[in-house]
């Protein structure tokens, strides 16, 4: 049984709506009662296809949206109880646009990930270049990060919300813009991270990268979280090819699971 005092974040019957007036009331509904708690060392995905709410529940549960009704808890705290700063000690994100418009050497955009700590230069030094071996970014550490492709600015991207060192990481398709091995690295330094005891929600589109690297799913669908559970047990042919709208084949091979979609004639 999980201990409560595990939980680094935990939402309770989350109702987000956008477009709105003040607190977005008014506006679309997105998300509609939605549960969610994340523990200490797990790695929990969100999966779903496109227009579920999987961006827009990120958003809410790391303080950056503000839901209509219930109640989101960073480390058992509302986000009220914390200052911007306080709050990025805790939990640290990486959005789905992780785009820097302006020059900055990669070094420097992943040391960024420290402003929120009071400067420790030696220490700062030592996270950073821990952050950029995890990531490979280490021989390109004095390029310009504007002059990099579109994967490696997301490998900087992920590097910096290591840096933070939070307890609580949320990455938002960390994967989408690099190539497989790359993927592979990515997903497996997150397990590392959850390893050492960091709590991690990550919104994934590929379902086998999303079975074998997470402990638990989340099957999001209109809004609502459809399953939760271990990738075994959300991941079925029958629900997935309900969510997705598509045949969805699913098995076993050497204990993984495999998913794909089944072509139609």
């Amino acid at each position: 049984m999980t201990d409560k005092n595990d939980t680094v974040l935990s939402a309770e019957n989350l109702v987000v709506s956008v477009g709105g007036g003040a607190g977005n009331r008014g506006g679309t509904e997105i998300l509609h009662g939605v549960d969610l708690t994340l523990h200490r060392g797990e790695v929990l995905g969100l999966i779903g296809p496109n227009g579920a709410g999987k961006s827009t529940l990120l958003g809410a549960l790391s303080g950056d949206l503000t839901p209509v009704s219930g109640d989101v808890r960073l480390v058992g705290h509302p986000y009220s109880d914390y200052s911007a700063r306080a709050a990025a000690r805790e939990r640290a994100v990486m959005l789905q646009d992780s785009h820097v418009s302006f020059s900055h050497l990669v070094r420097d955009v992943v040391g960024m990930g420290r402003s929120a700590w009071p400067s420790d230069p030696a220490r700062d030094e030592r996270i950073v270049d821990d952050c950029l071996e995890q990531v490979g970014m280490m021989p390109k550490q004095d390029r310009d990060v504007t002059t990099l492709s579109g994967g490696e600015r997301a490998r900087v991207a992920f590097a910096r919300v290591m840096a933070q060192r939070a307890g609580c990481v949320m990455l938002d398709e960390p994967t989408a813009a690099m190539d497989i091995g790359h993927q592979e690295r990515t997903m497996s330094t997150v397990r590392g991270i959850a390893a050492a005891g960091t709590g991690v929600l990550v919104v994934l589109h590929d379902l086998n990268l999303a079975a074998q690297y997470c402990d638990r799913l989340a099957l999001l669908s209109d809004g609502r979280v459809e399953a939760l559970g271990s990738p075994a047990d959300v991941c079925t042919s029958e629900r997935l090819s309900a969510v997705y709208g598509w045949p969805v084949s699913v098995s076993a091979v050497e204990g993984q699971l495999w998913i794909r979609p089944t072509p139609q004639e």
